[in-house]
């Protein structure tokens, strides 16, 4: 057998030099016939057209290698030179890139509309079949379907005390589970990393929400299908290669490969979602809502007024979990990574919880306002790390000028979210963890300062869970903390390290966990 596969490997071998020898050439000269020609287009387009203030870009590739493996660093510093307003070219693609809070608010909130529209990307395309309501532009279908998201979303979780107590029933429920598996995977001093916990626990969240029902943390089906989702992001981030040079697709390549694994996941994730909601299809009653594939059925299918197609249930469903799921367990991970980070941070927070909360119950929502440290906790973790960076690229849906610069209508627009938690005039040290720049003189939670704290977007295109999200935070991160000690690996000290992506994830995540005084819950989701 050893000898057939040495044969084997030989054979191979030849072929496959063989190949690239009739192939190498090709390429080459497909490529310097796309450079010469883009050199072309470029020359006459400067000639005709007034560019904003910007790097010089090249031909074919533009500014792609200068973007590095962060490119909202990157962004941030060019605007040290040419302005919160100027533009860069990734492809063929003119990209607009906005920093800091002034020109950020001035387009996505003075002029709202102008700045809600997408970009006709190949991958957005790809994504709940086109109708996503997170990727496709701005109009009045896709404003029906964003008040038919929110609406149905604060149905379930904040229309009334009754839904309040419910949701937040659900998410501490989960919490209680996530904790007895951290100190199952904790036992005997072991370290381990809680990432993909954390996307199960939300993950579970929107399940109940979406589908009456939760799977368990070893649910081995569950795990792999939220393993695939967590590439999701990979693909889909502001100037993602496919997007801006769509001609990578026409030859085999790395970024050709990635993409067609990107079509692959998500057309997984989107069966998963229709098979459950076909199973409330053939289930449904009109008098009874057990979830939110109900309510939305019932809004899109039965409602002749809602101006919405039945496929829209599905993509509406699969927006609400997908998204939900990556940003709870990722801003989780940052909360975890920085507690150990930071153990008198972690330290400060158990006395407070012991002299606000006590031994003998859960946190709730209603213990809140007397546990500000824990929000200027959160809103600082969500500050310093930025774990979204850069928001899904926008589109401009009209000519529009900001700080005095003109954009025109159908540009592709980059927000920098990062420029503007990260801002030495609005921020002291912002390079420095401190919680405490988001309390008041009387120890209260500062609010102007937590309002500045640029990470759901803002106007139009803003997050539709944002308020869903904060509160699933909040419990987790109090839930955990009444319950556990959360401690480093004393062989591997935790860094910062991270990803780029739709959002920043740590690198890699190694935590022991250890229980506070007694055990308590579980709390069955209602």
């Amino acid at each position: 057998m050893a000898q057939l596969d040495s044969e084997f490997a030989v054979e191979g071998s030849s072929v496959s030099r063989e190949w690239s020898g009739q192939v190498q050439p090709a390429l080459v000269a497909t490529f310097v016939f796309l450079f010469c020609l883009e050199a072309c287009l470029w020359v006459r387009n400067l000639r005709l057209k007034r560019r904003l203030p910007g790097p010089f870009a090249w031909p074919l590739v533009g500014n792609v290698m200068q973007l590095g493996h962060m490119p909202h660093i990157t962004l941030a510093r060019l605007a040290k030179k040419y302005g919160s307003v100027y533009q860069i070219r990734l492809g063929r693609s003119d990209i607009v890139v906005l920093n800091g809070e002034r020109a950020i608010r001035q387009a996505l909130i003075e002029r709202g509309a102008d700045f809600a529209g997408r970009p006709d990307f190949a991958s957005f395309q790809q994504i709940s079949g086109g109708r996503s309501l997170t990727f496709t532009s701005y109009s009045q279908q896709w404003k029906a379907h964003k008040k038919l998201a929110q609406s149905t979303l604060r149905a379930f979780s904040s229309a009334n005390t009754r839904t309040q107590r419910a949701f937040e029933q659900h998410v501490t429920g989960e919490a209680v589970e996530l904790v007895q598996v951290f100190l199952r995977r904790g036992a005997d001093g072991r370290c381990f990393n809680p990432a993909h916990d954390f996307t199960v626990s939300a993950a579970n969240i929107m399940c109940a929400l979406c589908f009456g029902a939760r799977y368990g943390h070893d649910d081995a089906e569950f795990r792999a299908l939220l393993k695939r989702i967590e590439r999701f992001g990979e693909t889909v981030g502001a100037g993602s290669l496919v997007d801006v040079m769509p001609w990578l697709q026409s030859f085999p390549n790395p970024v050709r490969s990635g993409y067609e694994n990107f079509k692959n996941l998500n057309e997984e994730f989107f069966a998963f979602v229709s098979s459950k909601v076909g199973q409330h299809r053939e289930t449904f009653d009109p008098d009874v809502t057990r979830d939110m594939s109900d309510a939305i059925i019932h809004r899109i299918e039965h409602d002749k007024d809602s101006g919405l197609s039945a496929e829209f249930v599905e993509a509406t469903v699969a927006d609400l979990i997908g998204a939900g799921q990556d940003t709870v367990s990722t801003v989780l991970q940052w909360i975890v990574l920085l507690l150990v980070k930071h153990p008198d941070v972690q330290a400060q927070l158990h006395q407070l919880l012991d002299r606000v909360v006590g031994p003998d119950r859960l946190p709730s929502l209603e213990d809140r306002r007397r546990l500000p440290y824990l929000d200027a906790f959160i809103y600082e973790a969500m500050r310093f790390t930025s774990f979204v960076p850069v928001t899904i690229p926008h589109s401009t849906t009209a000519d529009v000028s900001v700080e005095g610069l003109r954009i025109p209508k159908d540009t592709v627009v980059f927000i920098n979210q990062w420029s503007v938690n990260h801002d030495p005039l609005k921020w002291r040290d912002p390079h420095v963890f401190d919680p405490s720049r988001f309390l008041d003189a009387s120890g209260a939670l500062d609010r102007d300062a937590a309002g500045g704290v640029m990470i759901f977007s803002t106007g139009r295109r803003r997050c539709a869970g944002h308020q869903v999200a904060r509160v699933m935070v909040f419990l987790f991160t109090a839930v955990l903390l009444h319950q556990c000690r959360l401690e480093g690996d004393p062989r591997e000290p935790p860094r910062l390290d991270c990803s780029y992506g739709l959002s920043l994830k740590p690198v890699h995540i190694s935590v022991g966990a250890r229980l506070r005084g007694k055990l308590l819950g579980p709390v069955s989701p209602a």
